[in-house]
């Protein structure tokens, strides 16, 4: 797993800690337990969360990052079919535009 900087390079010294909860933690100690969860199920797991709950914003770097991780285009479409039953349906459109910009076009966003 590649060192996250994201947080810190992104909120720098305006919210430092939540940079360092974000880089070090989540994504050093969390992303990085691969013998309890692949990162390809960690992804799928997120990207499910991140729909669920609306979160578009942050939805496009981890539909990359699932693709990075090994999660095919059928799969995503499935993931988010399957979804638009329990989450709602403006949801699963908003979440489909996002998913086929980078998974048919290689739009990373």
């Amino acid at each position: 797993m590649q060192k996250q900087t994201a947080g810190r390079n992104i909120l720098g010294e305006f919210a430092s800690k939540f940079a360092e909860l974000n880089d070090d933690i989540l994504f050093g100690e969390i992303w990085s337990r691969e013998t309890e969860l692949s990162l390809r199920d960690r992804s799928m797991i997120t990207v499910t969360a991140l729909i669920s709950g609306g979160n578009f914003e942050q939805l496009a770097y981890h539909l990359n990052f699932a693709k990075q991780n090994g999660v095919t285009e059928t799969e995503i479409a499935e993931i988010i079919t399957h979804l638009s039953f329990y989450v709602g349906w403006p949801k699963a459109w908003s979440a489909f535009n996002l998913a086929k910009g980078i998974f048919i076009s290689g739009d990373t966003q």
